[in-house]
């Protein structure tokens, strides 16, 4: 059971509004759910009580009157908005750290807050396009996929950050079948759906309208989902992906694999923009983040909203008791 194991939060980039939204996502969830920070504690909103520990342990249960912190010291000086690359190796070791607490099952989860990847870059040589491939990296190089939820959407990019002149040369029958292996299998272990649909996006506008305007839906992809649908997996598509994110439509299936980036972000955003969570599936773990980035325009100025810290909070939660 995983009632009293805390979810774990790592810092992210100090000079963000990530420790200001981790506070706040405290403050609201503090007589619900187990936390602990990590982190350097200089770098929390100053009027956020805390309590020093120094072992998981002691953050089993929920902690309503201080927020437990297991402490860093980064050294170098944080100012808002302004990313400080001495602080890099602080915030990969902080991340490292709560991979191994939550593989280690002291913690229930981790929820990690925005980076900032020049500053990681810059200071300590980060060799990751995110967060999401230096977590499968700490995890042993397993094949992972982000995706983003809400309540009413799941979506899937089966490719990510590369330039959108790529996506076809990236977009391969492999790479298609371990995306929808990862998702399918993150939708049973982590989400509790026993026999998921899956709504897979064409590339192509029209899905490519049998090959007049692009030929991957043609000749590639609608033969692998056939393939895949005559081993009982349920898999709906490829759609065109201007009409698979209504209302009625989204109440046909339990998550969408979209071919590119924006073509799965778009719809989210425009759904719930502040209630989104990442979640990474495939890790041995349970790994959310919020979705949103570092602000550093508002850093610092306490008017960051943290709903989309505690829907990220809460989807741990209820990740990890659907994986115990």
């Amino acid at each position: 059971m995983t009632e009293n194991r805390p979810i774990v939060i790592s810092c992210g980039e100090p000079a963000g509004i990530g420790p200001e939204v981790a506070a706040k996502a405290w403050a609201a969830l503090r007589h619900d759910l187990p936390l602990a920070w990590i982190g350097d504690p200089a770098h929390l909103p100053k009027d956020t009580p805390i309590r020093l520990i120094d072992d998981l342990a002691q953050a089993h249960g929920p902690s309503p009157d201080a927020l437990p912190v297991l402490a860093r010291d980064f050294g170098a000086p944080c100012r808002h908005g302004q990313a400080n690359p001495a602080h890099a190796t602080g915030v990969m070791n902080a991340i490292a750290d709560g991979v191994t607490l939550a593989a280690n099952g002291a913690a229930a989860a981790i929820c990690t807050a925005p980076i900032h990847k020049a500053a990681l870059i810059d200071g300590a040589g980060f060799a990751y396009p995110g967060h999401t491939e230096f977590l499968s990296a700490l995890a042993g190089d397993m094949p992972v996929v982000m995706m983003l939820a809400c309540d009413s959407l799941r979506v899937v990019p089966a490719t990510i950050h590369i330039p959108l002149a790529q996506v076809p040369g990236a977009l391969t029958p492999d790479l298609l079948r371990g995306v929808i292996a990862v998702t399918r299998a993150g939708l049973i272990r982590d989400f509790g759906i026993p026999d998921p649909v899956i709504a897979i996006a064409g590339l192509n506008p029209h899905a490519g309208e049998d090959g007049k305007i692009g030929t991957e839906e043609r000749d590639f992809i609608a033969p692998l989902l056939d393939d895949l649908r005559s081993s009982g997996i349920r898999l709906v598509g490829p759609l065109p992906a201007d009409t698979m994110f209504h209302a009625a439509a989204r109440a046909r299936y339990d998550a969408a694999i979209c071919m590119y980036h924006d073509q799965a972000l778009i719809p989210i955003k425009t759904i719930d923009f502040a209630g989104g969570v990442n979640v990474t599936l495939g890790l041995p773990f349970v790994r959310t983040s919020p979705d949103h980035g570092t602000a550093f325009d508002i850093a610092g100025k306490g008017v960051a909203d943290p709903t989309s810290m505690i829907a990220a909070l809460q989807m741990a939660r209820q990740m990890a008791d659907a994986r115990a």
